[in-house]
């Protein structure tokens, strides 16, 4: 065939395609599992992390079930769903149903002889989605920890959200008022005042990440609310 003719060109291209297409193909299904892993040892290093269990993600697959000794899944009433696997729920996914129709993951945890309540967040930072892990001492009031990331705020501004500066600012504070009354804990533009204690410190310049934060800790902490209540 002549190398220089029409048909052997468009054959070329077409052999090539057909090559490159089943290359990525290929290295997409072979890496899918690895990739599955890691997402999965990312999520137990970020919920051991808001009891203060700092660790690798390989360390984090290997001692989760050292403290964390149960993985709930809830109902909207606060009842446990037996029949939902609480570490696969995915809350981009879950959110987007009736609050209702919801699966609510919870993870309790142990350390040194306490117990403590993880839970995860989802929301919508200025640009995309953000989440992360808030964690609740015995009482189920003050924070002990949080962790949140996200998939695209602006750096220097939003993106400060996964720095440990601004997720330290929520241990010790309380989400229930004097009255008990559910008040969650909100960024507070300008700063928060020393006693507190349930404001911290909106970023500078990254006030709708700040705010975004606010009601996705709101809105998710809200409807365990029912499981409060009943334990």
């Amino acid at each position: 065939m002549d190398r220089n003719s029409n048909l052997y060109t468009f054959i070329f291209a077409v052999v090539m395609v057909v090559v490159v297409a089943a290359a990525l193909a290929f290295t997409a299904t072979t890496l899918k599992p690895l990739q599955a892993e890691n997402v999965r040892q990312e999520k137990m290093q970020n919920i051991l992390s808001t009891i203060g269990v700092n660790v690798s993600r390989k360390e984090a697959s290997e001692q989760f079930s050292d403290f964390v000794q149960e993985e709930l899944a809830l109902n909207a009433d606060g009842t446990v769903n037996e029949d939902v696997d609480a570490f696969t729920i995915e809350l981009m996914k879950e959110t987007k149903k009736p609050a209702e129709e919801q699966a609510f993951p919870i993870y309790i945890a142990e350390k040194e002889g306490k117990k403590f309540y993880v839970i995860p967040l989802f929301g919508a930072g200025l640009w995309k989605e953000i989440w992360g892990y808030i964690a609740l001492d015995s009482d189920k009031n003050t924070i002990v920890g949080a962790s949140f990331d996200h998939a695209g705020e602006t750096a220097g501004l939003g993106a400060e959200i996964n720095q440990s500066w601004y997720e330290d600012q929520y241990i010790g504070k309380t989400i229930f008022d004097d009255n008990n009354n559910f008040v969650s804990v909100k960024a507070v533009k300008g700063g928060a005042k020393s006693d507190d204690m349930h404001g911290v410190d909106a970023i500078s310049g990254g006030t709708i990440t700040s705010d975004g934060v606010s009601d996705m800790i709101e809105e998710r902490l809200g409807n365990y609310l029912p499981y409060f209540k009943n334990n």
